[in-house]
This record gives structure tokens, C-alpha cells and sequence, in this order.
């Protein structure tokens, strides 16, 4: 069994219980649930599969912690990682930058020739623009907890069981 290590940066504790959910989800794999804030370049290397996760702040803007941790995974190697992305935005108010903050994290770690799982259909959100849709799909898995917080736990469920197709 892969080892699993769910990374995120939460500033309102909104990723950081979607990253609870995600884990509750992937229990057989006993994945190690860790804030980056929390984290070393380290961490990232110890595990086959990352799942990251991060919101999206301002005008797109990647939650803070991540600003601090990428320059450290710079000059690691992460090429074999398997990495699923998921992340909260504000599709309501912030329309035109929904869940950038993934579309930076897919950017970074392609960069860093990873493995990216768990595409997602655009179909069922509403929403004007997004840096994290590639190809007419999301790059990981969009919530917005402001807007549609009815549709997390069923979002998380599915995508997780399209993600442990991959693991």
C-alpha cells in the first residue's frame, strides 16, 4: 500500500477541514494529515502520494503558508510523486479567480514533473474564469465553502474515489 501524506494551508480552517474529510475518506491508507505551515521539504519527499490542498485568497492569490514552502521544494526532487490538488475558493464573490490557488499548485508541481490525478468536470459549477482549469477541466478538486457547502462532503467522496484509482 502507497503511503499517503495530505498537505494543506488553511487560514480560516475551511481547507484544513476538507483536508479532515479527504483523510476520513482514504482511512485504509492511514495518510498523514499535516499543516504546511507545519512542514519541511521533508515531508514531501517521505510519502509516494501527496494530496495538497490550499485556498485562494484576494484576486487569486495562493493561502500564505504555500508562499513560504515552495522556494524550499525548489531543488527537490519530487518527479515520482503520484499528487492529487484540491482547494476552496469563493466562486460568488471572486467569480474570475476561482480556486486559483490550485491552478499556482498545479503550475508549480508539473513544473517539478509530478504525476497530477484527479481532473475535474467544470459541468456542475458556476463560475466566470479560474487559473486551474486546463483543457476544460479543473486540475484538482474545487469547493467553495461560502457558496455551496451543501456539496462538499458528495464532492469529496466522489473525487477521492477518482483519486484511489490512481494510488
Amino acid at each position: 500500500m502507497k503511503k499517503i501524506s495530505i498537505i494543506y494551508g488553511s487560514t480560516t480552517d475551511n481547507t484544513r477541514e476538507a483536508a479532515e474529510k479527504i483523510a476520513k475518506q482514504l482511512s485504509e491508507f492511514s495518510p498523514q494529515l499535516k499543516d504546511v505551515s507545519q512542514c519541511s521539504a521533508d515531508d514531501f519527499t517521505t510519502a509516494e502520494c501527496l494530496i495538497l490542498g490550499t485556498s485562494t485568497w484576494g484576486s487569486g492569490d495562493l493561502q500564505d503558508d504555500w508562499y513560504e514552502m515552495l522556494p524550499q521544494l525548489k531543488s527537490v526532487d519530487l518527479s515520482d510523486k503520484i499528487v492529487a490538488l484540491f482547494g476552496l475558493g469563493d466562486a460568488g464573490s471572486y467569480s474570475d479567480t476561482f480556486v486559483d490557488g490550485i491552478g499556482e499548485l498545479y503550475e508549480f508541481f508539473t513544473e517539478k514533473r509530478c504525476k497530477i490525478v484527479g481532473f475535474i468536470e467544470t459541468d456542475e459549477y458556476s463560475f466566470d474564469a479560474s487559473r486551474a482549469v486546463i483543457d476544460g477541466k479543473f486540475v484538482g478538486l474545487p469547493l467553495d465553502a461560502d457558496n455551496e457547502s451543501n456539496l462538499t462532503d458528495e464532492r469529496i467522496i466522489n473525487w477521492v474515489n477518482i483519486v484511489k484509482q490512481s494510488f
